[in-house]
């Protein structure tokens, strides 16, 4: 399911205008990427959380020539699926 797909079937679901969708999906997505971002965590009980997690230095193996490499430190997001979401997957 695309973006787009995702908007139609949340307005058809509750009625809401799909412009309206749009703008929630939005303001959602950009204060999740805002929250993460300072290091904040966001967590919707039962669903999902995304929590900005540091990756620590370590080496690695180029695989085209077995040479080893030095990968720096970084930063990424970890999402963590909620308990009511794992058991509708299942």
């Amino acid at each position: 399911m695309n973006k787009s797909e995702l908007i139609d079937a949340v307005a058809e679901r509750t009625g809401v205008a799909k412009s309206t969708v749009d703008e929630v999906l939005k303001g959602m997505t950009e204060t999740i990427e805002a929250t993460v971002a300072t290091g904040d965590k966001i967590q919707i009980p039962g669903f999902v959380s995304f929590q900005k997690v540091q990756r620590a230095a370590r080496t690695g193996r180029n695989p085209q020539t077995g040479d080893t490499i030095k990968i720096p430190a970084s930063a990424t997001v970890k999402v963590t699926a909620g308990a009511r979401l794992k058991s509708a997957v299942k």
